[in-house]
């Protein structure tokens, strides 16, 4: 039957009440038509009949019916708007693809997956790149709207499942770069510290609460490649853990150096004046480790930077070069994942 729609539950929903995560990931899916839906079977995870409090896990694919068995959908144009150019922008995003892993170089202005309004996603244009037996790519993890680099996809329902395992399990590494404002006092070290979603009029955020009952472990390593004086600092940052928002909540509320360009969590201080460098965030998921899900080998994958990230590289004089070599040997999770 067609328009029937498949999504993996990512890392940071891990744990997640099947109800509260159609909630959150469909907004456009009335809370009672997911009820029924679910009662009657037509919502699945992994092939299988759930509860609207079954708590899922990583990898799972939630299977969701048909767009005309959800006539709300249509009233709240909340799904992915098509355009011409589809095709050839997210074929241009591709940077590894072996027919059961495809790798993409997100730009940082596009969101991973709809819902809240968005009309333009990576998940929407995902069947853009169908292979010839018509296996479509589905998300292994996200990255925020405004940050750019490698995200994961899969094609088969195997590969899907043991790379959500390998996330879930945290045997995949990433490595993060960015650029902080101002440098951090210290070199390198590891950030522990809780986070929970904030309430009220900025419910948006994710702050820092080691005290709350909802709040989830949120570990970050960082290293700190180049500095320009006290005033910018080129860091790379290594999450544990896969919470929203981590690294640059970490960044901006424990170092108290926030992310140039991250606004929602630096305001005025994550910017620099009198040099001529872009708003954007700057934060760029460089590199990604894991072990391949149908071959013994490892993925190494890497995400040339925009270039707007590399313009602000050169203005304050870093080398991404030597920042390869560095982050290049400190790989922490590999030895767990042989």
């Amino acid at each position: 039957m067609s328009g029937i729609r498949t999504i993996s539950v990512s890392e940071e929903d891990d744990g997640q009440r099947l109800d509260r995560w159609l909630k959150k990931r469909v907004p456009e899916l009335p809370y009672a038509l997911a009820q029924k839906l679910i009662r009657k079977g037509a919502i699945r995870v992994d092939g299988k009949k759930a509860q609207t409090d079954s708590r899922l896990l990583a990898g799972q694919e939630i299977r969701l019916p048909p767009l005309e068995d959800r006539p709300e959908r249509q009233k709240t144009g909340s799904g992915h708007v098509a355009r011409t150019n589809d095709p050839d922008y997210i074929r241009k995003m591709v940077i590894y693809d072996d027919g059961d892993v495809v790798a993409l170089n997100k730009p940082g202005d596009i969101a991973s997956q709809g819902g809240g309004g968005v009309e333009r996603h990576i998940d929407g244009l995902l069947e853009h790149l169908q292979d010839k037996k018509g296996r479509r790519p589905r998300l292994i993890h996200r990255l925020d709207r405004e940050t750019s680099g490698v995200l994961l996809c899969a094609r088969s329902s195997e590969a899907v499942r043991r790379l959500g395992a390998s996330f879930r399990d945290r045997y995949a590494q990433k490595i993060y770069w960015a650029v902080v404002v101002p440098a951090p006092d210290e070199q390198e070290g590891t950030i522990n510290a809780p986070l929970v979603k904030a309430t009220g009029a900025q419910k948006d955020r994710m702050v820092v609460d080691e005290e709350h009952e909802d709040s989830k472990i949120a570990m970050t390593d960082f290293m700190v490649l180049e500095r320009a004086g006290k005033k910018a600092a080129f860091v790379a940052f290594m999450p544990r853990t896969g919470r929203t928002h981590q690294i640059r909540v970490h960044a901006a509320d424990v170092l108290g150096c926030p992310i140039l360009g991250d606004a929602k969590y630096g305001g005025s201080k994550a910017r620099l004046t009198g040099l001529d460098l872009s708003p954007r965030l700057h934060l760029h998921a460089r590199c990604l480790v894991l072990r391949h899900p149908l071959k013994k080998e490892m993925l190494d994958i890497t995400a040339p930077l925009s270039l707007e990230m590399a313009k602000t590289l050169k203005t304050l004089g870093f080398d991404p070069v030597l920042a390869d070599e560095i982050t290049a040997g400190y790989k922490p999770f590999i030895d767990r994942a042989n």
